[in-house]
């Protein structure tokens, strides 16, 4: 039960948001331009990790959720890099559907997109890879990403040994490591509001993209806090 008494209180913990309004007339026709807009706004406004997005995936019994970062987008979709054999590389192999929450908590704004997930070119992983820091490109061969381990030390022992493997500079990209790309069909922007009367606004594909490959034609919704 609430306590009112006890400052620590989740239930207790509230603020009014009062920032922003977001109109039907404020949006771009097309979701990626919209994200765009918002993305640079949250970039400028300083806040920490603004390209730091939750990312949920099913095993298809349960869900499961964490939170990564976005290394691109286009109009092609999102993009995030990780270990293949991780649980959620495992999960979206299996379940290719997933979603993307952007929480811009600063800006009293999040963003949710639901889309399906391939994976993108050897050629473009390899040139992300290439522009990492020496000690994230030894990170990529020392980790199997959610495997269990019996220590830190074990993961010390081996950056030690690929420091040496690698110790002349030129680190390959891992056989295992490579980006993941989210082809969205679905975006909601989410501006809080006073008393809770929130604005959210959804697109969803109006129609297929035509056999030309021409763009997708979005209709945008209201719906209700």
């Amino acid at each position: 039960m609430s306590d009112p008494a006890n400052p620590t209180d989740p239930a207790q913990l509230r603020r009014d948001y009062r920032r922003q309004e977001l109109r039907r007339g404020d949006l771009a026709d097309d979701p990626v331009a919209q994200f765009r807009r918002w993305f640079d706004q949250a970039v400028a406004a300083a806040l920490d990790e603004p390209n730091a997005m939750v990312l949920g995936t099913s095993d298809g019994v349960r869900p499961s959720a964490r939170t990564v970062l976005l290394k691109a987008f286009d109009e092609r979709g999102f993009v995030f890099f990780t270990h293949y054999e991780s649980r959620k590389a495992t999960e979206i192999a299996a379940h290719p559907e997933v979603s993307l929450l952007f929480p811009w908590y600063g800006l009293e704004r999040q963003v949710a997109i639901l889309g399906r997930t391939e994976r993108i070119s050897a050629a473009e992983s390899l040139a992300y890879f290439l522009s990492r820091p020496i000690g994230s490109r030894l990170g990529a061969w020392v980790s199997q990403q959610s495997a269990v381990i019996g220590s830190r030390s074990i993961l010390e022992m081996q950056w030690e040994t690929m420091k040496r493997r690698f110790a002349d500079g030129e680190v390959p990209l891992p056989p295992a490591w490579g980006g993941l790309r989210v082809v969205p069909f679905e975006f909601e922007f989410w501006q809080g509001r006073s008393n809770r009367l929130h604005d959210r606004f959804r697109y969803r594909p109006a129609e297929p993209a035509g056999e030309g490959g021409g763009a997708t034609a979005w209709t945008i919704e209201r719906l209700a806090p």
